[in-house]
């Protein structure tokens, strides 16, 4: 299994890099929140990564990003360990009561095939991350993929990096990881971690 510790050859990617994360960070048995749901992807790996007694809440205020998460557990075979959520997680509080999580993964923008217009937002985005970090366990972690070459983009990223910037240094650690020298507008991934 690869560790995000490991001397690599080559610079990874953004996703690559937040997968990286939660692999080293997330157990079998946890609970963590796949933010966006999108086409998936990221609410599969979680629930491969937390095992038959693990738990993963997927949340996703577009139907056909839930609908097309459902195929693909389906296809995999990992819908029980799933709770498939059709709102934004800015109200994950509303489903997620006196548990605490290990890890939260956003990956914004928009529905990758879908409807462009459809965006998360600094305003959403940030509500679910002022709601989400007390319910983290210390040394749990949040991972947020943000892309930037969208309209709202960049204004979600300025926005996010300051709120994150502002978090208490004494609980929390702030990464940041991102390509500088590149021509198109990569994502970057920022990750906090509940300190000890």
């Amino acid at each position: 299994m690869r560790n995000c510790y490991q001397i690599r050859n080559d610079f990874i990617q953004a996703v690559e890099f937040s997968h990286d994360l939660f692999r080293v960070h997330v157990k079998k048995g946890s609970t963590v929140i796949d933010a966006t749901a999108g086409n998936g992807h990221d609410t599969c790996f979680l629930a491969s990564l937390v095992g038959e007694k693990g738990q993963v809440y997927s949340f996703d205020i577009q139907k056909k990003a839930i609908e097309k998460t459902k195929a693909l557990l389906k296809e995999q075979n990992l819908e029980e360990r799933v709770y498939l959520i059709h709102d934004g997680h800015e109200n994950l509080d509303n489903y997620i009561k006196g548990q605490f999580i290990d890890g939260v993964i956003f990956n914004l923008g928009y529905l990758p095939g879908g409807d462009k217009k459809i965006i998360t937002t600094p305003d959403t985005t940030i509500t679910a991350l002022k709601k989400c970090l007390p319910l983290i366990k210390p040394g749990g972690i949040v991972v947020i993929v943000i892309y930037t070459g969208h309209e709202g983009g960049k204004d979600e990223e300025e926005k996010i990096i300051k709120y994150a910037e502002k978090l208490n240094y004494t609980e929390y650690n702030v990464l940041r990881y991102h390509f500088i020298n590149q021509r198109k507008t990569p994502p970057q991934v920022l990750a906090i971690k509940k300190r000890l």
